[in-house]
């Protein structure tokens, strides 16, 4: 395990936000480079790799992870040379006090900030039981004026990144980190890639990641318009309810999201993830989910795209310090290189007959 760790670590402690996803998409463009028969991008900067099939009939199969993870961004810096901010991404207010941040200004300068927190000393006498609101909450990084602010390259639109180590729990089979969602999927890709690329494949396959999912699903409307494919997994990572005693156990496997608020898996499609899980002997769990990933937004583009997600759990996702289980990450890539090995033009026709 000590290879998919280092991964991991690797890719869950790179910065990049929604909007602000450079650093990912890097990282990305130069892993799948190499595996692929061109790489391209998207007016947003989304970035895929394409291998292309011979057969112009043949499918094309979108498998399509995104790079931001959450984030805030400066909206005004106070006279006092403290910051406020908007979110990036979905946050739990409980979680963003006392916690270590990168401040990234415009020039792409880089430096410490922490977010703020009540002493409980100034608490006395009140009941200390208000949910704070996160755009009260101060972001200080020491500066001790607006000017001085200014003049370290920080202005409104500088964004703020969580700042974590990624370390292995001690039982070697969990990781905590942050961003695992979706860092998940920049590890994903390229492992899919390299396992099949001496694979002859039934399909074009494009493969890479989507920019602002963080913040509506805003790059799979884009690159699914561009690559028109006639499927489309998102690989995306999803709260664990484990411990709260809803769906999403870690360490019973990749998960089969049959439903969310955006999106509906098709029979079709469930029948094709069901029948492939069994005859590879993945470890899988049923999901339904309360947040929405890409899929909500490509199975409603063109002329509509059977979609899903190939994904894992994590517990306390959306936040500095996530937990999750190496185990379900190698589920989940198993899953992923028998669903590419399977298809062709009669299993994609399959899935799309009505």
């Amino acid at each position: 395990m000590t290879d998919l760790f280092n991964k991991i670590k690797e890719v869950t402690e790179l910065k990049g936000t929604s909007g602000f996803e450079q650093p990912v998409r890097d990282y990305l463009r130069e892993k799948i480079t190499p595996l692929v028969d061109d790489v391209q991008t998207d007016g947003l900067g989304g970035i895929f790799g394409i291998r292309h099939h011979e057969d112009s009939n043949a499918p094309r199969i979108m498998v399509a992870g995104h790079m931001d993870e959450v984030g805030f961004m400066v909206k005004e810096i106070k006279e006092d040379g403290t910051l406020r901010v908007v979110e990036l991404g979905g946050w739990n207010p409980l979680v963003v006090s006392s916690q270590r941040f990168s401040l990234h200004t415009p020039d792409g300068r880089i430096y410490p900030v922490i977010s703020g927190s009540v002493p409980p000393h100034f608490l006395r006498g009140s009941n200390g039981s208000s949910l704070p609101k996160t755009e009260d909450i101060v972001f200080d990084a020491g500066f001790t004026s607006k000017s001085e602010a200014e003049s370290f390259g920080v202005f409104p639109g500088s964004v703020i990144i969580p700042e974590s180590e990624a370390v292995l729990t001690a039982n070697q089979k969990h990781v905590i980190s942050k961003a695992w969602d979706n860092r998940y999927s920049i590890l994903m890709v390229p492992e899919m890639l390299q396992a099949v690329k001496d694979e002859t494949l039934g399909h074009t396959l494009i493969a890479g990641a989507n920019v602002q999912e963080e913040v509506g699903l805003r790059g799979a409307h884009v690159s699914t318009t561009k690559f028109d494919p006639e499927l489309f997994f998102a690989v995306d990572c999803s709260p664990a309810g484990d411990i709260y005693g809803n769906p999403g156990k870690l360490g019973d496997g990749t998960l089969i999201r049959f439903y969310d608020p955006g999106h509906i898996m098709l029979p079709n499609m469930r029948d094709f993830l069901l029948t492939t899980a069994e005859e590879a002997g993945i470890k899988y769990q049923y999901y339904p989910s309360a947040g929405g990933t890409d899929a909500g937004a490509a199975h409603l583009k063109n002329e509509g795209i059977p979609s899903t997600t190939i994904g894992v759990c994590a517990r306390y996702i959306h936040s500095h310090q996530t937990l999750y289980a190496m185990d379900d990450f190698i589920e989940a890539q198993n899953f992923l290189q028998a669903i590419v090995k399977r298809l062709d033009r009669s299993t994609v026709d399959l899935i799309k007959k009505y």
